[in-house]
């Protein structure tokens, strides 16, 4: 399994940022993807998730309504469209895959920082 991130960076309060999670490795579209972030001094929190059917998507309250994900079977990728980015949202953000009752599998992250 290999999941890599993209589309991190700096960018201002309000603004947007899409990421994206390239997989390989496995049969992606029998496998539920997920985003977590990891804040300074925090724990890593779920984010959001797309089920494997790709029919379900689950939010935290913190960005519920503001966060997308979505994912693309064709291509074996998934995004993440964030917008109306606060300081809050600062975090290294994962991508993670998991098929149901199986292990977690993990990519290496990408830091997304809002600062003005």
């Amino acid at each position: 399994v290999e999941l890599v991130e993209s589309g991190g960076g700096l960018v201002q309060p309000g603004r947007s940022l899409r990421l994206y999670c390239q997989a390989s490795g496995f049969a992606f579209i029998y496998y539920d993807m997920s985003w977590y972030r990891q804040a300074p001094g925090k724990e890593r929190e779920l984010v959001a998730v797309v089920s494997w059917a790709g029919g379900t998507t689950k939010y935290i309250e913190a960005v519920e309504g503001r966060f997308t994900i979505s994912r693309d079977n064709q291509r074996n990728r998934v995004l993440l469209q964030m917008n109306s980015l606060t300081p809050e949202d600062t975090a290294v953000y994962y991508c993670a895959a998991q098929r149901p009752g199986s292990t977690l599998h993990w990519g290496q992250g990408t830091q997304v920082t809002v600062s003005s």
